[in-house]
């Protein structure tokens, strides 16, 4: 009875909502499962004139999160119909993907349930208290044709009255995609929400809604979250989106990036008493905002358009992750939140983590990116490297070579402007390696090679020559344990460009 109704309410959204037949897909998903932590999903759209069949697939990882997620082994009770209600025949031919015989072109109803089982920020997830919709666990899309506008709907439930995210709102409970690439970057977050104050910089409008949320001082917390987009949008000197919304999950690891949102595991515990843990909460947030620059917007070529069926691989995540790292502290800084001294004890253990780490003679940062779909983000420490621990010193190294080379003139700043405005603005796509690397030396005004010879090797870094372009004195000494200490400090006499730099990236 209920399936029922559901496809009759559907029936009629389909011809009252204004939208073209065939380039609308629309999902509705009823939330009544909560207790059992599933969803069930109905899915309309149109098939083709001439098409008998049509693959429908689930996308087999998340954009932001570079695993293998098999969200397809998460799907059940699958069921497809014509308009009258006759059900139409259907294979499964992976476990990603559902084949079904359509006959003849014409409206579809699809329906399915999905299986959630863990609250995590990659994947989807639904109890009593909230609902996290990550659209590639949850919506098909049809296979070759990512181009369609979606609609989503959304059920009610008792007393989950708040609903945050990127998509745009056209009606209650109801959201627009201009394709799928947008539907899968903007998950939904459903419950019983709190939402902080609103702030705006550069015309924007900022909000940060979240579950389960501790009570803290709100008021100082967003001041200086303000301040850290503002000291991020300045590097650029324009904010490419009209609203943002900072999606905070509770309890958990981890966050993702989209173009207009950012999804983080927060809860705000312990900000106001524990200054570690509020520096370490910036950092995080620092990080995922300025991915919507350095990742979403700037990329390596090969992240987009996206193949949603299997690994989208590349050498170039130490230019997404490893230089998003890098400008965590450049973001704090320039947000008046941490000092020198602190810029420096974070590079001092960043290279001391990355000395100590084997994996640093057996792996290059290349591979690092390329492997990352076994390895895991962060690698198999001893084995492996990560593009999060030696990106980030590739990212200083740049920084410092093209002041040095400009005489302070430039920076890593510029290219990652050129990187942005030539290639996302311009050319609507990423940059290739050859272009990376082409960006960085006309900026430098000379070549890099020995830097980005780094990234493809397993030499070993030579610190001190970069370094003391900021007057900087690198001393690695060796335990009897068999570990690493590395000492950072700053040398007695300075040239008036050594000054320049040491002021500009460390803040001395």
């Amino acid at each position: 009875m209920r399936e029922f109704l559901l496809l009759s309410i559907l029936s009629f959204l389909f011809y009252s909502d204004g939208f073209s037949q065939r380039d609308t897909v629309r999902f509705t998903i009823d939330l009544s499962e909560s207790s059992s932590n599933r969803f069930n999903v109905q899915m309309q759209l149109t098939v083709p004139s001439g098409q008998g069949v049509m693959d429908l697939n689930i996308p087999v990882w998340t954009p932001g999160y570079y695993q293998l997620l098999e969200f397809g082994k998460n799907i059940s009770g699958f069921r497809v119909s014509d308009m009258t209600g006759k059900d139409l025949p259907w294979q499964k031919t992976r476990d990603d993907q559902w084949r079904i015989a359509t006959v003849k072109s014409g409206l579809i109803k699809v329906s399915y349930t999905v299986q959630t089982e863990r609250p995590f920020v990659a994947v989807p997830f639904i109890d009593p208290q909230r609902a996290f919709i990550r659209p590639t666990g949850i919506f098909m899309y049809p296979y070759g044709n990512q181009d369609l506008t979606v609609t989503v709907e959304i059920g009610d439930h008792p007393g989950w009255k708040h609903i945050a995210t990127g998509l745009d709102s056209i009606g209650p409970r109801k959201f627009r995609a201009d394709d799928y690439d947008m539907l899968y970057d903007s998950p939904i977050l459903v419950g019983r929400l709190r939402e902080l104050p609103s702030f705006e910089v550069g015309g924007a409008q900022h909000r940060f809604v979240g579950y389960q949320m501790a009570q803290f001082d709100t008021k100082s917390f967003i001041g200086d979250l303000q301040r850290i987009v503002r000291s991020a949008s300045d590097i650029f000197g324009e904010i490419p989106y009209d609203r943002y919304t900072f999606l905070g999950l509770g309890m958990g690891n981890g966050g993702i990036e989209q173009l207009n949102s950012t999804a983080i595991a927060f809860t705000g515990e312990r900000l106001d008493i524990d200054p570690e843990n509020r520096l370490r909460t910036f950092a995080f947030l620092a990080h995922e905002y300025f991915h919507h620059y350095n990742v979403k917007r700037i990329r390596p070529i090969e992240l987009g358009p996206f193949d949603y069926s299997r690994p989208n691989r590349t050498n170039s995540l130490w230019l997404s992750e490893g230089l998003t790292v890098y400008y965590e502290n450049i973001i704090l800084k320039g947000a008046g939140l941490i000092g020198p001294a602190q810029v420096l004890e974070d590079w001092k253990n960043t290279i001391q983590g990355y000395e100590n780490n084997a994996g640093r003679k057996k792996q290059t940062l290349a591979q690092s990116s390329w492997n990352t779909w076994e390895d895991g983000p962060f690698g198999k420490r001893g084995e492996t490297i990560s593009f999060y621990e030696k990106g980030p010193i590739i990212g200083m190294f740049l920084d410092l070579a093209i002041r040095n080379a400009s005489k302070n003139e430039k920076s890593l700043n510029d290219v990652m402007r050129a990187l942005y405005y030539n290639y996302y603005r311009e050319k609507d796509r990423g940059a290739t390696e050859a272009e990376i690397k082409m960006t960085c030396e006309s900026i430098a005004g000379q070549n890099l090679d020995e830097i980005f010879s780094y990234i493809q090797n397993l030499d070993d870094l030579d610190y001190q020559k970069y370094l003391s372009m900021a007057g900087i004195q690198y001393q690695k000494t060796h335990n009897s344990d068999g570990k690493s200490s590395v000492k950072l400090s700053i040398q007695p006499k300075l040239s008036t460009l050594q000054k320049k730099i040491l002021s500009d990236i460390f803040g001395y």
